[in-house]
């Protein structure tokens, strides 16, 4: 066992040194580009840039939220501190989404005058945010395989090597036709990307905040699964909620039939071992009753109350 702890160790450590040199290497990359486009006049340079910058930004609200995430629930976070990661991801998206309507706003007001733009300096440096790109894809990818915020900066930076290709195309299209109109709409392009990718991922993360139920089954499958067991009656006051990206929790009240009441106690648990085994719902608090004692006051109010799968 010590084995394996001390084996975790070394995974997380190796882990958090790639997101390291991820984010210096997008921070790096992104200095290079701003100067790049504000030498060369291209605002699609600068675009680019920034999607970098959010990137590395992203990455670095990950890395901090994770090491939140860890700590164990306690006195003033009897749930854990696992929101850390969805608070991060909430901030990142609405700062992408300010981010894309500015580029907008930018793109269009340059498509009414195009100012000139320095071709060679657009390509040069886009190849070598390419090249970045790739090497920061490369590092976050087995990572993403157990993290969703990881598995999003990686995607991004999927998304930021397209970026670079188009503004490749754009630098190559003013060198060769002297064609400016492209700058602007390739920043256009860079834009509207970071919009659909930020309106995307922002439902499932407002879901979360707003204690939505979590993805697959809703309650009312959740209620015809419990009334089903043996001795069980009827289910109300049933809430199922999002604790956190990984973790999903239930309250229920179980009406137990009266010829039953002895066994009310083996009933719930058997109701525990439904949910674990066949919902993946762990956390689980069930209340017993005997037929009448909730008034018909309390089940509506209980049902109002119940997020909509």
């Amino acid at each position: 066992m010590a084995g394996m702890h001390h084996h975790h160790r070394h995974g997380t450590d190796a882990g958090g040194r790639r997101l390291a040199l991820a984010i210096a290497v997008n921070l790096g990359l992104t200095l290079a580009q701003v100067a790049g486009g504000l030498f060369s006049g291209s605002l699609a340079l600068i675009a680019d840039a920034l999607h970098n910058l959010s990137d590395a930004v992203a990455l670095l609200l990950a890395w901090g939220a994770r090491r939140i995430a860890r700590r164990p629930a306690d006195g003033r976070m009897t749930f854990g501190y696992g929101r850390a990661e969805v608070i991060a991801a909430f901030v990142n998206l609405l700062a992408l989404l300010v981010l894309g309507l500015w580029l907008v706003a930018e793109a269009l007001a340059r498509l009414v005058d195009p100012p000139p733009v320095e071709g060679w300096t657009v390509v040069l440096i886009a190849a070598l945010a390419l090249v970045i790109d790739t090497v920061t894809a490369l590092l976050t990818r087995a990572m993403a395989r157990d993290s969703l915020n990881i598995r999003a900066a990686f995607l991004h930076n999927v998304a930021d090597a397209l970026g670079s290709v188009a503004v490749i195309v754009a630098g190559a299209m003013v060198l060769i036709w002297d064609w400016r109109l492209a700058d602007p709409l390739v920043t256009l392009m860079v834009a509207g990307w970071i919009l659909w990718q930020a309106a995307a991922a922002l439902g499932p993360v407002l879901r979360i905040l707003m204690l939505g139920t979590p993805p697959g089954p809703g309650p009312e499958a959740l209620r015809a699964r419990l009334a089903g067991l043996p001795g069980v009656e009827e289910v109300h006051h049933l809430h199922l909620w999002q604790i956190d990206e990984h973790r999903s929790s239930v309250e229920a009240h179980l009406v137990i039939a009266p010829d039953r009441w002895e066994e009310a106690e083996a009933i719930t648990a058997a109701a525990r071992a439904r949910l674990r085994e066949e919902f993946g719902i762990a956390h689980a608090t069930l209340q017993a009753e005997r037929p009448g004692a909730c008034s018909e006051r309390d089940r509506a109010g209980g049902a109002e109350a119940q997020p909509s799968a």
